[in-house]
């Protein structure tokens, strides 16, 4: 059995250090910061450096057999165990202590656990002994689920990465345009805000916070002006952290695994097994469709986290994106069929009837404000209307014989493609206002990704075809006329 790298004693008394931060100043000044309020601090933060010791004596791991075993024991004795067959992705993180001291974060993840979550986690191991587990766990993974027997024979010889793309820096000026980080400055104040009045009333400050955020209301004008300063802030501030997150994104193909890589101060490596991709998500926001760009998101069996750990291409040019999911997972070759026109009729009444209730409402209960809030709900209801034939545009749905896509959104846009292979059912649905437009939703239930794919309101004929062309087997004995 293996331990952890002994360098690890220098992160976690650090990492630790922020949860007892507020008491430790809270105890110095409610002490006066005299020599008795600076032994007790002295004394919590040597209690971390004895915790962290005692955490690195008592955790062991190490490949026995056929399975990955992870032990603890101080006064209890724990031991996780994780069949190789049953590890489906290994993550390698790499924080910015971690990588001062050649360290890393190497998680495991099987697809049991759920919620997100992995099963094993190794948070300290070398970079060396990180990259090498990830080898043995991947290679031997499909080994010990096509024979237990072969998992003590030595791992084959790596073979070289197949680059498929490494996205050049300069499409990182594409990261505004997801939204996805456009709400970092409001996110940032926010947070100060709430440290604020949180440590104020803690270190004594609170009356001065509120006095401060009373002074900041009553004059309107620099709270207009500080809130326009964060609206400016928001392209950069956004640009910068996708920047951070997606620093050198790389896909490769690695021993029948795709493998993405990314981040400046945070590196990170993905490993997806190939043989357990079903299909790919092809995601495009309304500012990232005007400039031709989208992300894509793998859609892979027992992923969990897919939204983070799934992600194959960040904000690349379309046919970029397009060329590159047909060579790694495959392409979708046929139309997407239309919806019929009461589908139209929905997306426009959803996307105007709130604005214009809204402005009844101003008319009616006549607020103080009442003529800004009819204005800004008349606007926004002229504008629902090409916002909802835009969503009516986007819906789509077909299958051209080994998979099928679903389309659907307009200010957040998603075609799902999904192999027929990994469908498992499938459910129709009919809401109140469906039946009365008569259109269904039917959904493509798949073991893999999200577990369903749905085609919003489509006609009654569609909502037979569209099953019985991908899965005509399973849906002939219920559409076979009864016997006369």
């Amino acid at each position: 059995m293996n331990r952890l790298s002994p360098k690890v004693l220098v992160i976690d008394p650090v990492r630790m250090l922020p949860s007892l931060l507020v008491p430790l100043i809270g105890l110095l000044f409610a002490s006066g910061f005299s020599a008795r309020s600076y032994l007790w601090a002295s004394l919590g933060v040597a209690g971390t450096v004895v915790f962290a010791v005692v955490r690195w004596l008592t955790f062991t791991y190490g490949i026995v057999g056929d399975r990955l075993e992870l032990r603890r024991s101080l006064i209890s004795r724990s031991v996780r165990t994780i069949p190789l067959e049953r590890v489906r992705g290994v993550d390698i993180t790499t924080p910015p202590m971690h990588r001062l001291l050649g360290l890393a974060v190497l998680r495991i993840d099987t697809g049991a656990s759920g919620g997100g979550q992995q099963e094993g986690e190794l948070n300290g191991v070398t970079l060396a002994e990180a990259e090498h587990l990830k080898n043995l766990l991947l290679r031997r993974a499909p080994a010990a689920a096509a024979s237990p027997a072969s998992v003590a024979e030595a791992p084959p010889a790596p073979v070289p990465d197949d680059v498929i793309i490494k996205v050049p820096r300069a499409w990182l000026i594409y990261g505004p345009l997801s939204g996805a980080y456009l709400l970092t400055p409001f996110a940032i104040a926010g947070g100060a805000i709430g440290l604020a009045f949180q440590w104020g009333d803690d270190l004594g400050y609170g009356r001065a916070a509120f006095g401060a955020g009373r002074w900041l209301w009553d004059r309107p004008h620099l709270l207009l002006i500080a809130v326009l300063a964060l609206v400016v802030l928001m392209p950069f501030a956004g640009g910068i952290m996708y920047a951070l997150f997606n620093w050198d994104f790389t896909l490769k193909r690695r021993d029948g695994h795709l493998v993405a890589e990314r981040g400046l101060i945070t590196r990170r490596s993905v490993s997806l097994e190939a043989a357990r991709v079903r299909g790919y998500e092809v995601v495009d926001a309304l500012f990232e469709r005007w400039a031709g760009v989208v992300r894509v998101w793998a859609i892979v069996t027992g992923l969990g986290d897919s939204e983070t750990r799934g992600q194959l291409l960040p904000d690349v040019p379309r046919a970029v994106a397009l060329d590159l999911t047909a060579r790694a997972i495959g392409p979708y070759t046929g139309p997407l069929v239309p919806h019929p026109p009461a589908a139209r009729q929905r997306r426009i009444f959803r996307a105007v009837f709130p604005w214009l209730l809204l402005a009844l409402a101003a008319v009616v209960l006549n607020p103080p404000f009442w003529g800004a809030l009819l204005g800004v709900s008349l606007l926004f209801a002229v504008l629902g209307v090409p916002l909802g034939l835009d969503r009516y545009r986007s819906l789509g749905h077909g299958y051209d014989g080994v998979r099928l896509a679903v389309r659907s959104g307009s200010l957040r846009r998603s075609q799902a493609v999904v192999e027929r292979r990994a469908v498992v059912g499938w459910r129709l649905r009919q809401t109140f206002f469906q039946r009365r437009a008569g259109v269904f939703t039917v959904i493509a239930g798949a073991g893999a990704g999200k577990g369903g794919y749905a085609a919003l309101d489509v006609s009654p004929d569609q909502a037979t075809a569209f099953p019985a062309s991908v899965t005509p087997e399973w849906l002939a004995p219920f559409l076979k006329p009864p016997p006369s």
